[in-house]
């Protein structure tokens, strides 16, 4: 077999399980973000986090030397996906949980992000949304706002911690839409490096200010770090940049549509919490919703 037809069936294999195991790893990491903060202060928490993955990664860096970015455009593309996903993203969750919002509002808010990039999409990344997957979308964010209001009370506690949730919201969505648009083929190890290192230069500074900064250095909090640092921050990102570049934003956002109800099971089956029967229609039609938006077209294009 021609060596370019091989690499061509490993692309295949491995966009074919990369859903699955994003999904997977990033829900899981739910249930292990949740056991660590219990020990310590959120955003003391996710700059710990960036300094850890950071620590990792200079050593393949050094190791393999990488090619950097080439051009002024390619670091401020790197850069700029970091502060929208790292850098804003996750502070703007951990702000407005600290500052009263329920779980469950935050989870409702910003499963509407596929709905975002399928509305934007077409002017900033360039690509349609069939009628077909505009119905798995809608299908999608029903699903997963019924799981979410069977499992949690939806309380706001003040007009910061909404509009926090909100530029949560903007933010992966922002993050999304600039990879497909602009994202430059660079090393994986440099694409973390740079946008985990502005994620640290906005996260710590934020946590010097806003809180204490405590941290109980226990067996939990450790096992909750360790997981958040290697299979979050480095595998399921480094996943989810890549098939942003080599699908379609809006295929690909569709995927969060699956994190509540995937999320309440592994918490069900892990964690031993209560699943409402009122959650299990919603687990079916994100399924359902999904279904529509990852299948593949008919070959006339059509769906």
């Amino acid at each position: 077999m021609p060596p370019s037809s091989a690499a061509t069936d490993v692309t295949a294999s491995w966009l074919k399980w990369a859903p699955a195991l994003f999904l997977l790893l990033w829900c899981f990491g739910f249930v292990f973000l949740k056991m660590g903060l219990a020990y310590s202060d959120p955003l003391t928490f996710l700059a710990l986090r960036y300094a850890c993955v950071l620590a990792i990664l200079i050593v393949p860096f050094l190791w393999l030397r990488p090619a950097l970015p080439a051009t002024p455009k390619a670091w401020l593309h790197l850069a700029m996906v970091g502060l929208l996903l790292q850098a804003g993203y996750f502070s703007f969750v951990y702000l407005s949980l600290k500052l009263g919002i329920s779980a469950g509002a935050v989870a409702l808010i910003t499963s509407q992000q596929p709905i975002l990039i399928g509305l934007l999409a077409p002017a900033i990344a360039r690509e349609r949304v069939s009628a077909t997957r505009w119905l798995g979308l809608l299908m999608g964010v029903a699903g997963a706002g019924i799981v979410i209001l069977s499992k949690s009370a939806i309380e706001i506690a003040s007009p910061a911690a909404l509009l926090f949730a909100v530029m949560a919201l903007f933010s992966m969505t922002g993050g999304t839409l600039w990879e497909k648009r602009y994202g430059v083929q660079t090393h994986p190890v440099t694409a973390n490096m740079v946008q985990y290192a502005v994620g640290l230069a906005v996260s710590a500074p934020l946590a010097f200010l806003l809180e204490p900064m405590q941290i109980q250095w226990t067996a939990e909090f450790l096992l909750s770090l360790t997981y958040l640092v290697v299979c979050n921050s480095i595998v399921a990102i480094s996943l989810l940049l890549a098939m942003i570049r080599r699908g379609e934003a809006s295929r690909v956002s569709a995927l969060f549509f699956l994190v509540p109800p995937v999320t309440a099971m592994i918490a069900f089956l892990i964690l031993d919490e209560a699943l409402p029967p009122a959650a299990w229609p919603g687990m079916i039609l994100a399924a359902a919703g999904i279904y529509l938006v990852m299948r593949k077209p008919p070959a006339s294009g059509a769906g």
